[in-house]
């Protein structure tokens, strides 16, 4: 019999191969399931939040511009191949055997081109992602090593010799799965209407809570003198080096736009890093507390350097980067600065001030971002539709207008 992974009865290759194919379509199952969770929460206690690292961090990857093509989540292709495996161990044939050892190494070139994207473009690894990749990775060794075709001197002999029609039939039933995601995902979309109703109307449910006792004089927006007189007021909890505090911080561009001259945010400088936070027990960015110092030496710079640290997010974690941007803007004393460093650690201090939302930790700012918006409290990011929709509910109340008042009944009921 010639040699294959799958032909040969109940090896152990060939029950490896099945259960690579069914890790493989767990890691996708769960990467989509985060995919959707992340994008279109539908409570505004689902927000994501900097809990990982910044390294390992699966709410970048579900956030980033190539997590769906065409509606369609990049996790549904690693399920569809995840099947194909598993369907090709169950059901052995020649044919099938060559079409999935083709598949397996077109799977392997994307796992190669996702990984090296994450890693040195986006600067971040998703958990679920490596699970699907270490799964891909050993289905192609199963395939090279135990697969039909192995002892073919050329490589096209070895991979390329897949069956046509069989690639057409699943090509077919790709699409199929595919349209029936693009439609998932449009509803998702459309439903957002109902959710975002839903989500002003448990904004304003939750308890509010006192602004903390040193608000930051650290600035990103200012409409008004008294921090308290602006219509939508932000005390935003952040780390220069969490992801999701990057998410957050390019909702908050655009609101900035969209609400200018009705818009204050103070930026309190919250470290995930025990070099100077000892309110977490959280030492997840080391070089954190470095920028926030840097950050903080002179206010007249901090919106410039607070700027430049979330537009090159990836190179802010090299020490030497950050050594040159502190050069760039002739703050290195903020490094060393008694004064610089009395002022962040009051604002980081200020953590200790909130009963705690989980038994886990201490304090209810745990984790960043957290946001206190007019005296409510909402930990981790929203998708911007959301977040816009409170703002503008904020607005209406603070102008008496009929539309708030009319708003409010529809959400009372």
């Amino acid at each position: 019999m010639e040699i294959s992974l799958t032909l040969k009865g109940t090896t152990w290759p060939r029950i490896l191969s099945f259960f690579s194919g069914i890790g493989m379509m767990v890691a996708s199952i769960l990467t989509i399931r985060h995919f959707f969770l992340a994008n279109y929460p539908s409570s505004i206690f689902e927000g994501a939040f900097c809990d990982i690292s910044a390294f390992f961090n699966c709410d970048s990857s579900a956030f980033a511009s190539i997590s769906q093509v065409g509606g369609v989540p990049l996790g549904y292709f690693g399920l569809f191949v995840g099947a194909l495996v598993a369907l090709g161990a169950l059901f052995p044939s020649e044919r099938f055997e060559r079409t999935n050892k083709f598949i397996a190494f077109i799977s392997l070139l994307g796992v190669i081109g996702l990984f090296l994207y994450s890693v040195f473009f986006m600067g971040s690894l998703c958990l679920l992602c490596a699970g699907f990749y270490v799964f891909s990775v050993i289905s192609f060794f199963l395939f090279r090593n135990y697969g039909i075709d192995r002892e073919q001197p050329s490589f096209p002999s070895k991979f390329i010799r897949p069956s046509f029609k069989m690639l057409a039939t699943f090509f077919v039933v790709f699409l199929l799965g595919a349209y029936g995601f693009i439609i998932f995902h449009n509803a998702k979309k459309d439903a957002q209407i109902g959710v975002t109703m839903q989500i002003v109307k448990q904004y304003y449910e939750l308890p509010e809570v006192n602004p903390p006792s040193y608000i930051s004089p650290y600035m990103t927006a200012r409409s008004s003198e008294k921090f308290e007189e602006a219509p939508i007021q932000i005390i935003e909890y952040a780390d220069f080096l969490c992801p999701d505090c990057l998410y957050l911080t390019q909702q908050l561009d655009r609101l900035k736009e969209e609400f200018a001259g009705k818009i204050n945010i103070a930026f309190q400088f919250f470290p995930l890093d025990g070099k100077c936070n000892d309110v977490v027990a959280k030492n997840l960015h080391p070089g954190a507390c470095d920028l926030s110092y840097i950050a903080a030496y002179d206010p007249d710079k901090f919106s410039q350097i607070h700027d430049e640290i979330f537009a090159s997010f990836t190179s802010a974690r090299n020490p030497e980067w950050r050594k040159e941007l502190a050069k760039k803007y002739h703050v290195e004393d903020g490094l060393n600065d008694e004064r610089t460093k009395e002022i962040v650690n009051r604002i980081i201090d200020t953590g200790r001030e909130y009963e705690k939302t989980s038994d886990r930790y201490a304090y209810g700012i745990r984790s960043t971002p957290t946001i206190i918006l007019n005296n409510r409290m909402i930990i981790g990011t929203l998708p911007y539709d959301h977040l816009r929709a409170i703002c503008q509910a904020l607005v209406e109340e603070h102008e008496g207008g009929k539309k708030f008042i009319e708003n409010w009944v529809l959400l009372r009921k």
